[in-house]
């Protein structure tokens, strides 16, 4: 059995401790992401995240090869609403690695080596996304789903923006964004490494008396427009469909998810059976639920080959009608329950999955807990999917990538 708490203070932290691990994970995560950057510097967290993990830190080259060296993995993530740096190592090595981890994301040392190599691996990044149609068709859904709104920006930015970034840049993007912002630690692993306390690992104090100052003011949500029908190439072809849901810390959140497993990939799923298994009309596809500050975005992405793609849509739209009209029958509702659960489960038996997921839920209720979400999951209702799917449904759209030519 695991040990589940929170501890207040300055950098609150969440551990989960289990005695049977032999390895720890340490994870800071900020709410500072991709949407805060200011306009004109689309990128900024992006960028800034890559720089973190790759500048000197104390006396090795940076924090990722560091704990690379001693055989752990280091890495880290930017959301449209968060950060997330974290590293998995032998559990001898977390005071050090949790010490580490705390001055390279809240004191570093900047510089214009380090920016530009990594301003080179961004460029990268970008190239790579950009040649792949079943990411970029993600990014077009969020600017429809979002238009004008950062929601609606992509997280890597802009190879324009990124160009244009600079030490100084980079350096108030730190000092204003993500000092500012509210920041959580968390642990997974047999025991708490004294270094999670940010004074333990000796962080300035005028440092920690920034953190969690800045309470950014929620952007007003662009009214929906009317979706025009998406229009097909001659050839495969990604589809994003979805709309909008709630935010991440709504407690109807959890119903989405499941609606979300009552459409997935799983053979056990209705939109499998029909999508795949009657129709034939996709291989590849899955359905995910994400909730940011003050909404969130409900969507199923399919690949599809030439000719298939309207009738795969009027597909996925005919399942979310029949579910907002009846709900699911009971043995599909029992399944999406039970696969939703068991990813949370899952996500636990995993410690890098685990601080993960954890990450992604910080900054909620104080009460909130793997365990109390799966007994939650456990009276998710009928009426409760067909509420979420009537709500998908109204401001449903679909966005095809690639273009016709």
């Amino acid at each position: 059995m695991y040990e589940f708490g929170r501890v207040e203070g300055p950098v609150p932290v969440i551990a989960l401790v289990d005695e049977r691990l032999s390895t720890t994970t340490v994870c800071l995560a900020s709410t500072y992401g991709s949407r805060h950057d200011p306009v004109g510097e689309c990128g900024l967290a992006h960028v800034l995240e890559h720089v973190l993990m790759s500048a000197p830190v104390g006396t090795v080259p940076s924090f990722s090869e560091h704990v690379e060296r001693l055989g752990g993995y280091a890495n880290a993530e930017t959301g449209l609403d968060r950060m997330l740096f974290h590293a998995r190592v032998h559990a001898d090595d977390a005071e050090e690695i949790a010490g580490l981890l705390y001055q390279a994301v809240l004191q570093p040392r900047l510089g214009e080596e380090t920016l530009a190599q990594e301003k080179r691996a961004v460029f990268r990044e970008l190239a790579t996304a950009a040649a792949d149609p079943g990411d970029v068709v993600q990014d077009a859904f969020l600017a429809h789903l979002f238009p004008g709104h950062p929601l609606g920006r992509p997280v890597g930015g802009t190879t324009a923006d990124v160009e244009r970034m600079d030490v100084a840049a980079v350096a108030a993007g730190h000092t204003q964004r993500l000092l500012p912002a509210s920041l959580t630690a968390i642990v997974v692993g047999p025991r708490v490494p004294a270094a999670i306390d940010p004074v333990v690992a000796g962080i300035d104090r005028d440092v920690l008396a920034t953190i969690g100052t800045a309470v950014p003011e929620p952007l007003a949500l662009p009214a929906s427009s009317t979706p025009e029908p998406p229009a097909w190439p001659d050839e495969f072809a990604w589809v994003c469909a979805g709309g909008r849901s709630v935010p991440n810390h709504d407690p109807r959140r959890p119903h989405f998810n499941v609606l979300a497993q009552l459409l997935g990939s799983s053979p056990s799923s209705l939109l499998y059976r029909r999508l795949r298994g009657e129709a034939g009309l996709a291989y590849a596809f899955q359905a995910w639920n994400r909730g940011y500050g003050e909404t969130g975005a409900w969507r199923v992405l399919a690949g599809v080959e030439p000719g298939n793609g309207p009738d795969a849509l009027r597909v996925i739209r005919t399942a979310l009608e029949e579910i907002a009209a009846d709900g699911p029958k009971p043995d599909d509702l029992a399944s999406a329950r039970r696969q939703a659960q068991m990813r949370i489960l899952t996500s636990v038996d995993n410690p890098l999955e685990c601080a993960r997921f954890l990450a992604m839920r910080s900054g909620g209720p104080a009460a909130w807990s793997p365990a109390a979400e799966v007994e939650f999951l456990a009276g998710v209702s009928a009426e409760d999917l067909r509420q979420a799917a009537a709500q998908v449904l109204d401001g449903f759209r679909a966005v095809v990538r690639p273009e016709p030519r």
